[in-house]
């Protein structure tokens, strides 16, 4: 069986390994020269990494990767609104350390620099990984399911110096994250609700936004490389009729585009990889193996896409955040 996968990022390798461990040859065309170098840290909850041990990459990523098993929400003063335990835990590991781990055994089914403006017709499945953007998205359904923005931007970058904690400050209109990563450096993540496309003024707009925050947060500001600083506004995907279309399928950001708020972009394309890859090497049948993956999954991550939304608006909101705080506070202590 021969599968042509778009897209060789996150989602593309993993479902590669997938199929190359069970026979499958393998195409990966990739439009970029190589694999990112930078990149802020990912979050993976339990069940990404159980997807990851299934093509043996799950125990590269804990030795590598920061262990999560505690958080904190905090106020602009620095006053704890609530503090969080993460069941089971997670593991935090940069986007280049991952993909290097996902790539090491599929290297050579790689393509650099490949055209993927139109999907191929000499294999037996396509698979759409080509992220928000999708080519193959949009060839199948069109351009009314491009992902829509979110109404805030992001900022995300990295500094010297290893996190002792890990943090997540909400104020009206803005928050601002703080998490370990590997190799001893600290991870930020921060998100202000502004029209689309407006001027990110770098760092000079962050210490006007964020300087008079904590002592935790001025310190992150004080130490950011303005080369590093990653900006984007934030989008997110409406509802797809399908994740399949003939012997085409699409995963990750091209089928569900997600706010960052729950942390579970990255991990929910995994999960899709390692599913549909399931589907098809348990199934002589494409077919029956890609209506399989839909329904195993479309569901899922639509709930994921709207909760991620509805948690960038509540980590923003002015509007009752003394009876959210409380509520919050409450929950996360009777767990």
């Amino acid at each position: 069986m021969r599968a042509t996968i778009v897209g060789g990022g996150i989602g593309g390798l993993t479902v590669a390994n997938h199929l190359i461990r069970h026979g499958w040859q393998v195409r990966i065309l990739e439009r970029a020269g190589t694999l990112p170098t930078t990149g802020t840290a990912l979050g993976m909850w339990p069940p990404a990494l159980r997807a990851l041990d299934s093509i043996g990459v799950g125990d590269r990523i804990r030795q590598v990767g920061v262990p999560q098993t505690a958080g904190a929400i905090l106020r602009p003063d620095g006053s704890t609104i609530a503090r969080l335990h993460v069941p089971g835990g997670a593991v935090l590991v940069s986007r280049p350390v991952l993909l290097d781990a996902l790539v090491a055994d599929v290297s050579g089914a790689v393509e650099f620099g490949a055209s993927t403006d139109a999907v191929p017709a000499d294999c037996d499945v396509v698979i759409g990984a080509d992220g928000s953007g999708s080519r193959i998205r949009d060839r199948i359904f069109g351009p009314r399911y491009r992902p829509r923005p979110l109404g805030m931007a992001a900022w995300r970058g990295w500094v010297s110096g290893e996190a002792t904690s890990t943090t997540e400050t909400w104020d009206t209109g803005a928050l601002f994250g703080i998490t370990p990563r590997d190799g001893g450096q600290t991870n930020f993540f921060a998100a202000v609700r502004v029209e689309p496309g407006t001027d990110d003024g770098g760092i000079t707009f962050l210490r006007s936004r964020f300087g008079d925050w904590h002592p935790a947060v001025r310190d992150v500001l004080d130490r950011i490389d303005d080369e590093t600083l990653l900006h984007h506004d934030l989008h997110h995907s409406p509802a797809l009729p399908s994740y399949v279309r003939g012997n085409v399928a699409l995963i990750g950001d091209a089928a569900h585009t997600m706010a960052p708020n729950l942390g579970r972009g990255a991990c929910e394309a995994i999960v899709d990889a390692v599913t549909l890859g399931r589907a098809l090497t348990e199934s002589g049948d494409v077919a029956v193996a890609l209506r399989r993956y839909d329904r195993a999954r479309r569901r899922r991550t639509r709930m994921t896409v709207r909760g991620s939304a509805a948690m960038a608006r509540l980590a923003t909101t002015g509007r009752a955040t003394g009876a959210r705080d409380a509520l919050l506070g409450l929950v996360t202590r009777t767990g």
